[in-house]
């Protein structure tokens, strides 16, 4: 319950894929734009609290476990910037998602990757669930998550604040296959048909609400993520 696995996921779709190019379907797939948005080091505290380090000195070895899985929901939080090219420039999402259900709790789009974005997000998700003491929120180590701001907005909602080893993209790979999954369902193939950044918003909020709300998957029971969530509340 509520565990994700990525080699699992992988498999999966691979086995998806040599079906659908044996088949003459695969569909296009385009480059991950990956935003980065590392820019030194502020001297904070960094510590990945979704990570445990083991180190076999007999053998020298060193072993991390990465501990994504959840027992509900409002446990474990995790957030990235990705970027979006199209003819007329460039725009960026910022969502927050759930790692018991996959759910995006909040999310902004904005054709700059500024803590406005950030500030954004933050507080649509506060304003949903409001009582998120012991949240774990997990990122990158990209200069917003490192603002003030933001760490203390953490800090007063009494929210864990959790960071990725730096250049590790393993350790936020849950948000990283919702990128993808996104990207080659809505965005690569199709950059041309959004013809300025109304548009596309619009195409993001339609498919925000797709994904939460009906599309089904085998981590929710093949529940859309909302309800997911909702019939284990009601538990």
């Amino acid at each position: 319950q509520g565990t994700f696995s990525p080699q699992a996921e992988a498999q999966t779709n691979n086995s998806v894929r040599k079906v659908l190019r044996d088949n003459g379907l695969l569909g296009i797939q385009g480059r991950n734009h990956k935003y980065h948005s590392y820019t030194g080091d502020n001297g904070m505290d960094k510590k990945n609290l979704l990570l445990t380090k083991e180190i076999d000195k007999e053998n020298h070895k060193t072993t991390y476990t990465r501990h994504f899985e959840t027992k509900g929901p409002n446990e474990k939080w995790t957030t990235d910037v990705s970027e979006f090219k199209f003819p007329w420039g460039k725009c960026y999402i910022s969502p927050i998602l759930d790692m018991y259900s996959n759910e995006i709790i909040s999310y902004d789009l904005s054709l700059s990757p500024n803590l406005v974005q950030i500030s954004n997000m933050l507080n649509k998700a506060i304003k949903k669930f409001p009582k998120l003491e012991n949240l774990i929120l997990h990122s990158d180590q990209g200069w917003q998550y490192q603002h003030k701001l933001y760490v203390n907005t953490l800090k007063d909602c009494k929210i864990k604040q959790s960071m990725s080893r730096k250049g590790n993209c393993y350790d936020n790979s849950i948000m990283e296959t919702f990128f993808a999954r996104l990207k080659n369902e809505m965005y690569y193939g199709y950059e041309k048909i959004y013809r300025c950044f109304d548009e596309f918003a619009k195409a993001i909020d339609d498919y925000i609400y797709y994904y939460n709300n009906e599309r089904i998957q085998s981590k929710t029971k093949w529940m859309p993520p909302t309800k997911y969530r909702l019939a284990s509340t009601c538990k």
